[in-house]
């Protein structure tokens, strides 16, 4: 295999392992049922996305 012609520096190489974590994840409201949905999914409540239904949803009422 190669080997790296330098050692890495102590302060380049925090750098590169800072960014190793990861992002919170980005919530918006569901224009529907306003309930808080994750970006570009359908909605779990009401089962609409993008103004459309997608998908039915049981409701604990519905069974």
């Amino acid at each position: 295999m190669a080997q790296p012609k330098r050692r890495w520096s102590k302060a380049r190489t925090g750098l590169k392992r800072s960014t190793w974590k990861l992002d919170k994840p980005n919530f918006a409201s569901c224009p529907h049922c306003h309930e808080p949905v994750m970006q570009h999914t359908v909605c779990s409540n009401c089962g609409y996305y993008n103004g459309k239904e997608v998908m039915t949803v049981k409701n604990e009422e519905n069974n």
